[in-house]
């Protein structure tokens, strides 16, 4: 039975990735060695890092002024790295879910955070919307898209100050106008690669204007200058992400991924706002994510919800539960996800209507 991957991250990877990875592992570039022991200083592998940034770039339509890092520690380590390079006495920040919550809590640690809104009083489920952002703010602060609680951000937002984005698990999944960020990162491991990456986007003259002393490794112009070789960066991710991206450009770029991602959310959502038996949890339809698709039983059907688990189990419907903190389910259609896995979620959601 086929399984179909809607796990929330790690996540789904193309199958061009994982074919050209496992050709890695055997032998990577003509080099006699796998990409799993070859030194990061061989010129096999700096020529990987320079063509996967270089590809970044081609896909994003990253202007000049920008560099792409490949950095450890995932964006749990950018939401600090943020605040200590950018903020010198006040930050603004758009609490929209529980990663948002944890990136406001780390930025307090530098300095002074405005909460310019949140949606928490509805447990995450709208965006935001007319909040004022603090003229004096060194820089504001969004979650592009809520994983956990299936809203987003679909587009980029027009402020005064310098604005950074945790992209984590929209990037590639839509065209950005990067020249609207000053910092733009995430985790690689939902739509780019294996986990154990990061990549940051980041304007380089944001940079060196706070007064407190920066370690080495939490230093982003360090690493600029090092182009993520400061230290070991995580060789195997940073392959297979040049394997996405290649498989991203080979489909028509972020375009045509986009018209895709659009489709298959809407052929889920439709089933979620017609099936008796369940209901959205993201009302506004201008709020829904088309990344992380999420539901409960509706009100009479409730105890059903482990049943429908259970059978979309045995259909071959893998990581639809929805995150421990919300519960009901959560489908996540990252850009590897072939339409064709919706359409067997869909079609068991409505076998389970009729048997109900």
């Amino acid at each position: 039975m086929k399984k179909h991957n809607f796990y929330a991250g790690p996540s789904i990877l193309p199958q061009y990735t994982i074919d050209k990875s496992i050709e890695g592992i055997r032998e990577f570039a003509g080099s006699g060695l796998s990409i799993l022991e070859i030194s990061h200083r061989s010129k096999e592998f700096v020529g990987c890092m320079n063509d996967t940034v270089k590809l970044f770039k081609e896909l994003l339509d990253i202007p000049s002024g920008y560099q792409v890092l490949f950095l450890g520690g995932g964006a749990s380590m950018q939401f600090c790295m943020v605040p200590m390079n950018l903020m010198e006495k006040k930050a603004a920040y758009l609490n929209t879910g529980e990663w948002a919550s944890k990136a406001l809590k780390e930025a307090k640690l530098f300095g002074e955070v405005v909460e310019v809104a949140s949606s928490k009083d509805k447990l995450f489920n709208y965006i935001p919307k007319n909040y004022e952002i603090p003229a004096d703010a060194d820089y504001f602060h969004i979650t592009s898209n809520n994983t956990i609680y299936g809203t987003e951000i679909r587009k980029d937002l027009d402020v005064k100050v310098p604005m950074v984005a945790d992209m984590s698990s929209d990037i590639f999944s839509r065209p950005v106008d990067v020249s609207k960020y000053a910092i733009i990162y995430g985790g690689a491991q939902k739509n780019l690669a294996p986990a154990g990456l990061a990549f940051a986007v980041v304007k380089e003259d944001v940079l060196g204007k706070v007064t407190r002393p920066l370690p080495s490794m939490l230093d982003y112009r360090v690493h600029i200058k090092g182009e993520s070789m400061f230290n070991t960066p995580p060789v195997f991710a940073v392959f297979a992400a040049q394997q996405t991206l290649n498989w991203i450009k080979s489909i028509g770029g972020v375009k045509v991924v986009e018209k895709k991602n659009i489709e298959k959310a809407a052929v889920l959502y439709d089933e979620i706002d017609r099936n008796k038996l369940f209901r959205p949890t993201v009302i506004d339809p201008g709020d829904r994510s088309i990344m992380n698709i999420c539901w409960v039983m509706a009100d009479n059907y409730k105890e059903l919800e482990k049943p429908f688990s259970d059978f979309a189990k045995s259909k071959g419907m893998l990581g639809i539960e929805g995150h421990r903190s919300v519960g009901g389910f959560r489908a996540s259609t990252y850009n590897a996800l072939p339409i064709e896995s919706v359409d067997a979620l869909v079609a068991a959601m409505k076998e389970f209507e009729a048997k109900n």
